[in-house]
């Protein structure tokens, strides 16, 4: 193992300057859509024949997991594009260059499906208040590349809320229609934050607010976010379809425990509990370190090497580029007097990621605020089981009892609790843990495709 070596919300809101935000906003909640024209769709042989704009302007789906803007969300928009080549959906995803090095165009979906880089500003990695200058530019540019391919799109299905706002600007363009899902809302995220500068301005809430009255239909992955648009965004149900993100089952599957600590090189005797996700406050990442360190202090972690593994991030910067939250954590643990006991590893391809969900005895997900739980799903599927805090998507998916425990937000003592059940009991470990490989497989992506593509054609079906 030695080798793997915040109360109620913020008040008020930040300011930016985004003057184009608030023209664009204008733009779309004044302008029309114009004359309404069908978009015609095949079905052949079970394949159904469309293309689809996919929009992901501020994060691509190949980007390594654990950065200060991967997770979820990429590998959601990865694996849907993939699992829609296969039904003969023909899509390109569209995001902004962050690399003038990469190239444009890559075709590492399948099926002749396409990530397009679309330069739009700097192409390099920018804060997200600053790439909203920017979207202008990506509109344009994923319209010239449609005239260049001579591709005629037949919907768009954007993702989070930069991509929502380019996605209507195209809708109002080319006279499509737009299916939208936001992964993340901003107030709920306002509402947990712990710091000023967690709390993320107006023009966020205006722009989603925007996104809610236009585009067609929104897919909510959880009952919970259902209400959450319902009660915080006045949202109209009625265009709003709950479908949960999926899971390769294929690849996230049991391993053997002892093959996956050799294949990632924990030693037999050690145990690992692990957390994977990005380095931020809303992760909860510190609640996690405390409790860890009540179980070191009452000694239940003695009795054999136990190690709390820390994937995403990056260990390894500068202190001048370091992450704030990466450098305050690590402070914490030394302060506590366990940072031999907690390995930061830094970002892991996600092909990795199944054999550190089946050597770990546990995964923790102790976040404020998730608006489903990629990670959570994945690691059920791997046969581990997982303590999560009772929020947002998270609150649904984890079975209490059942597949893992659900915690109180912010409540060390109630996570360490729960964690000793798990360290001390092999038994009960392992009983969840085939639950919850058990749970996972009804969120297989051939399952949830085919309730996307059937949104699909009730878009397309109602132009015709």
């Amino acid at each position: 193992m030695a080798e793997l070596r915040n109360q109620k919300a913020t008040e008020g809101i930040r300011t930016h300057d985004l003057a184009f935000t608030k023209r664009l906003l204008c733009q779309l909640s004044y302008g029309g859509a114009g004359k309404i024209i069908p978009a015609p769709f095949e079905i052949v042989q079970g394949l159904i024949m469309i293309n689809v704009a996919m929009l992901s302007y501020h994060t691509c789906p190949l980007a390594t997991l654990g950065g200060k803007d991967t997770g979820g969300m990429n590998v959601y928009v990865r694996e849907l594009t993939r699992r829609l080549g296969q039904l003969g959906v023909h899509v390109d995803v569209f995001t902004r260059s962050q690399d003038e090095h990469v190239p444009h165009v890559l075709h590492d979906l399948g099926y002749g499906n396409r990530v397009v880089h679309i330069p739009a500003g700097p192409e390099v990695p920018l804060p997200k208040p600053e790439l909203a200058n920017h979207l202008p530019q990506f509109v344009d540019g994923i319209e010239k590349f449609s005239a260049e391919k001579g591709i005629r799109y037949d919907l768009i299905h954007s993702h989070y809320w930069m991509s929502g706002i380019a996605g209507l600007q195209l809708k109002t363009r080319w006279n499509l229609p737009i299916l939208h899902m936001f992964h993340t809302l901003v107030l709920m995220k306002n509402r947990v934050a712990r710091t000023p500068q967690e709390v993320e301005g107006g023009y966020r809430i205006d722009g989603e607010q925007t996104i809610l009255r236009s585009a067609d239909r929104i897919i909510a992955a959880t009952p919970a976010e259902l209400a959450q648009l319902q009660f915080l965004y006045r949202a109209d149900s009625n265009k709003i379809t709950v479908i949960p993100p999926g899971v390769d089952t294929s690849h996230f599957y049991p391993i053997p425990a002892d093959e996956a600590r050799t294949a990632i090189g924990i030693q037999p005797h050690d145990r690992m509990i692990l957390f994977v996700g990005r380095i931020e406050p809303l992760k909860g990442i510190e609640t996690l370190i405390r409790a860890i360190a009540l179980l070191y202090k009452d000694r239940i972690i003695s009795g054999c090497p136990h190690y709390l593994a820390i994937v995403g991030g990056d260990p390894n910067l500068t202190p001048e580029m370091e992450n704030t939250e990466m450098a305050r954590l690590m402070a914490l643990c030394r302060e506590l007097g366990v940072d031999d006991l907690v390995l930061f590893l830094g970002k892991r391809a996600q092909d990795t990621l199944p054999y550190y969900y089946s050597a770990a005895e546990v995964v923790v997900m102790p976040a404020h605020y998730e608006s489903f739980g990629m990670v959570a799903l994945e690691a059920m599927a791997c046969g581990t089981p997982v303590i999560a805090s009772q929020v947002g998507g998270l609150a649904f998916l984890v079975q209490d009892g059942i597949t893992g425990y659900s915690i109180p937000d912010d409540n060390p003592q109630a996570l360490a609790d729960k964690l000793s059940l798990l360290v001390c009991d092999p038994g009960l470990r392992n009983q969840l843990g085939q639950q919850a490989a058990d749970y996972a497989r009804q969120y297989d992506w051939e399952i949830i495709v085919q309730r996307i593509t059937n949104l699909y054609q009730e878009l397309l079906a109602v132009r015709i």
